[in-house]
């Protein structure tokens, strides 16, 4: 019941998230051994503050593993605008060769054995998917954070050649997410 009014499932009976959780909360007490079947106390809820566009996105990533209505990478976009990182649908816009800035959800991290010490990168924005090539000597400078943040801001030259469009790395810096619950990224499989 937790997970359910915590993704909206009860919107539907025009009752909020909050609500819903406050209730399923109440019931969950009085399912207790010793309770009295059938009593069911505090199930109304009290006027509770609305929630906000980046908790229900947290909400939605935390009780289902997706979002249907917005991409944890939406809510940091007014910032990456400012830090002049492009949205991965403007990536087919621009020249080969060109120097971007990207931020995205790291969704795969892979090193094939056959690519000599080259790291792939998969990210995901709210407008699509970012391939970005990781030299050796990139991987090896910037590991930790390439490694082990859940989201990414890449500097790097875009390259782009026969509707292939790739990201070829030369900084990689942490991006702090405003939802901490996102899903994890398939590594190295």
């Amino acid at each position: 019941l937790e997970a359910m009014a915590t993704a909206g499932a009860f919107d539907c009976f025009g009752v909020d998230r909050r609500e819903a959780l406050w209730s399923a909360g109440a019931v969950a007490e009085a399912a207790r051994p010793n309770t009295i079947p059938g009593v069911v106390v505090g199930v109304g809820a009290p006027q509770l503050p609305g929630i906000t566009p980046v908790e229900t996105t947290a909400a939605d990533l935390w009780a289902t593993g997706v979002s249907p209505n917005s991409h944890a990478m939406a809510h940091l976009r007014p910032a990456l605008v400012k830090m002049g990182a492009l949205p991965a649908s403007a990536l087919r816009n621009v020249d080969d060769r060109t120097k971007v800035v990207v931020g995205g959800v790291v969704t795969h991290r892979q090193r094939p054995a056959t690519a000599g010490g080259t790291v792939f990168l998969n990210l995901e924005d709210e407008t699509g998917l970012i391939n970005v090539v990781c030299s050796l000597g990139v991987w090896t400078r910037y590991r930790r954070a390439a490694r082990g943040s859940s989201a990414l801001l890449i500097k790097g030259v875009v390259e782009s050649a026969s509707n292939v469009i790739n990201l070829r790395a030369e900084k990689i810096e942490t991006l702090s997410l405003a939802i901490a619950t996102v899903p994890q990224s398939r590594d190295f499989r």
